[in-house]
């Protein structure tokens, strides 16, 4: 049981400072979009929505932001485990972290091209 202790420790030293880091590449991808394509993505206020009223889209990228970091925690779904079979996981762990990201951002690409972009209003 100390062994697992140890593990789950470890695996909480090593990825939650990495959480900022994720989540920094992840806001840099859905700013881009806005600054890319800012006639499109231009402030509420420009786009005759009322003051009161909630842009639909700003909505679904708070979801998303949520989403994003439940799935970064599926990391210790893998992480644990090896590193109680594997002695020399820790050294790999990078390569985790990396695929894990660009998977992130696969899919962050794909949901603001295809579910938020059409939606914002023109």
């Amino acid at each position: 049981m100390d062994e697992f202790k140890h593990s789950v420790a470890d695996a909480l030293r090593y990825w939650e400072p990495r959480r900022v880091l994720y989540n920094a590449v992840l806001t840099a991808v859905a700013g881009s979009w806005v600054l890319l394509t800012w006639p499109h993505f231009r402030p509420v206020q420009l786009m005759g929505i009322p003051p009161g009223d909630t842009h639909p889209a700003l909505i679904i990228l708070i979801i998303l932001a949520f989403l994003s970091n439940v799935c970064y925690s599926a990391a210790y779904l893998v992480d644990i485990p090896l590193q109680l079979t594997f002695a020399t996981w820790r050294k790999y762990r990078w390569a985790l972290l990396l695929a894990g990201t660009l998977f992130a951002m696969l899919v962050e690409n794909y949901w603001i091209a295809d579910e938020i972009y059409p939606f914002v209003p023109k």
